[in-house]
């Protein structure tokens, strides 16, 4: 057998194993003439999310929420769980991060036999009795869920007070699998970055866009990274400022270690203060959750999600329609410069802001623009659009709400537009809203309000959003709402379609608010159709 059918086959052996299928049996005489059919769209059967720590503050209250969408065609088993990231160990390491190997050595220094655990002259039995006691509570503790779902189309929630409250990592499968989403939503009173901070649990990836971060005296940014896998992962943390890419002196090369979370904070990668920052995070090896936390001493603070990948033409949906300020960031990672058209989708169609028809930006250097209350009132998306989309770019504004003095800030990134189906989650009868614009062409949407977490009936209404617009449409809520419940926006017909969801309360005459906008869940794959054909094997 020639080199090359060995490689054929390996690769055929591949294949069946990530499909979950393979066949040694000679397939049936014509099944090669027969005609494969089109592919079928099923549910995915398994997949992943992380959730950053949510505060360092001891004011801190934390709600966490998991939720799956009721999906048809889904398998009648699986689960959802999310467990404390940090509480986690790899296996064959104890809680300090120590292999076995590694211990048995420390042991033999100390006068043990090693491998069996055994005393020499030190007289350390009863110590050793009562650690080995504390690594197993310990480990029972780390194989706890903190968050589990018992059935799909109902959400769960858990809380969780002061800076304590960890960062998660969690995966589903079978039936929980096909949409499932996770939130962390945190009150804090009072301190730097009071306010209402939300995100949307995300799954690992292995590059992430953050235009809107800062290093300036006034803000305290991290940036969360979140290892779900087994092995450490390496990434490169990459920081642009308005003359373009900044020294910085620690962020090549940074590890995390397996299934945990690692913060950094920005102002301590660079010498240089700079109100405006694109933060690219590079993963070398391995994959990870990236997030900014933005936090202002004086107005507040909110997560900054990814931006969409870089592109010629961006949607940032769902500017809050009483925004007193809005300040757009934006950065091209190549060296064209690039004169960006400005656009708000408003409910009556798309305009041009006055006297920001077109914003310029340079190659490789980040710009900001105070766009003012660039909503007047009323719902409104941004659109930037580079002339012919010649030129990526990477977008997203910082919002404030309220008057002088009592000011919260938000951010709203380019988002991914809606495909198929969304969900957002922790929403309230009251204070919740649903921002949902279709810029390119009219759109059908329907919108579910799920079951609460301790009780109502779901609901289901049909939007249509007109071409061109956007619409802070009045979402459906469960009856007999007790609890929170989820919001899951499916596509039905037209498009493009984008949205976000706003999150807002206040406390002592603060507008506290969070934004997120809805990606695609992904929780639906093609699977073709395909027949056996092992001649290939024989060429």
């Amino acid at each position: 057998m020639n080199r090359t059918t060995l490689s054929l086959i390996a690769g055929a052996t591949a294949l069946a194993a990530v499909t979950g299928f393979a066949a040694v049996s000679a397939p049936d005489p014509g099944s090669a003439e027969q005609r494969t059919g089109a592919a079928a769209t099923l549910p995915v059967e398994r997949t992943g999310l992380l959730c950053p720590q949510p505060s360092t503050s001891d004011l801190a209250e934390t709600t966490y929420t998991s939720f799956t969408p009721v999906t048809e065609g889904a398998d009648d088993k699986g689960t959802a769980v999310l467990r404390a990231a940090a509480q986690q160990s790899v296996p064959g390491e104890d809680a300090d991060g120590k292999s076995e190997d590694e211990k048995d050595g420390e042991n033999a220094d100390d006068g043990s036999t090693g491998e069996n655990g055994e005393n020499g002259d030190n007289g350390e039995n009863g110590e050793k009795d009562e650690q080995g006691g504390k690594d197993a509570a310990k480990d029972d503790k780390a194989d706890k869920p903190v968050l589990q779902l018992q059935a799909p189309g109902k959400p769960v929630t858990v809380e969780a007070d002061g800076s304590d409250a960890p960062a998660l990592v969690g995966t589903a499968d079978g039936r929980f699998a096909s949409g499932w989403a996770a939130q962390q939503t945190t009150e804090v009173a009072a301190g730097t970055g009071r306010g209402l901070q939300g995100v949307a649990c995300s799954a690992a990836d292995t590059q992430f866009w953050f235009p809107g971060a800062s290093t300036d005296d006034s803000r305290t940014d991290y940036i969360h990274l979140t290892n779900p896998d087994d092995s450490a992962a390496v990434v490169d943390i990459e920081l642009y400022g308005k003359d373009g890419e900044l020294e910085t002196t620690v962020g090549e090369g940074v590890t995390v270690k397996p299934r945990s979370a690692e913060p950094l904070l920005l102002s301590t990668l660079t010498a240089e203060k700079q109100t405006d920052v694109t933060v690219h995070v590079v993963v070398r090896s391995g994959r990870v959750g990236a997030a900014v936390q933005a936090l202002d001493d004086e107005t507040g603070g909110d997560w900054l999600p990814a931006s969409a990948d870089p592109s010629g033409s961006l949607v940032l949906p769902g500017i809050p329609k009483d925004a007193k300020a809005v300040r757009l960031v934006a950065f091209t990672p190549g060296d064209a410069d690039v004169d960006l058209k400005v656009q708000l989708a408003s409910p009556s169609g798309l305009i041009t802001p006055a006297g920001n028809e077109t914003l310029h930006l340079k190659g490789g250097m980040t710009a900001g623009f105070d766009l003012g209350d660039l909503t007047r009132g009323e719902a409104g998306s941004l659109v930037l659009t580079a002339p012919g989309g010649s030129v990526p770019v990477v977008a997203a504004v910082r919002v404030l709400r309220g008057e002088e003095g009592k000011q919260e800030s938000a951010f709203v990134p380019a988002a991914r537009p809606l495909e198929t189906r969304a969900t957002a989650l922790d929403n309230t009868a009251k204070g919740t809203t649903l921002s949902v614009t279709a810029p390119e062409g009219g759109a059908e949407i329907e919108v579910t309000a799920s079951a609460g977490t301790k009780g109502g009936t779901p609901q289901t209404k049909t939007y249509t959003i007109k071409s061109g617009t956007t619409q802070d449409i009045e979402a459906p809520v469960p009856a007999g709402l007790k609890g929170s419940y989820a919001l899951t926006v499916e596509t039905r017909s037209g498009g493009p379609v984008y949205a976000s969801r706003t999150l807002a309360s206040t406390e002592g005459g603060v507008p506290f608010f969070t934004v997120q906008p809805l990606p695609d869940d992904r929780g639906m794959v093609a699977v073709p159709d395909a027949s056996e054909d092992l001649s290939v094997l024989q060429k």
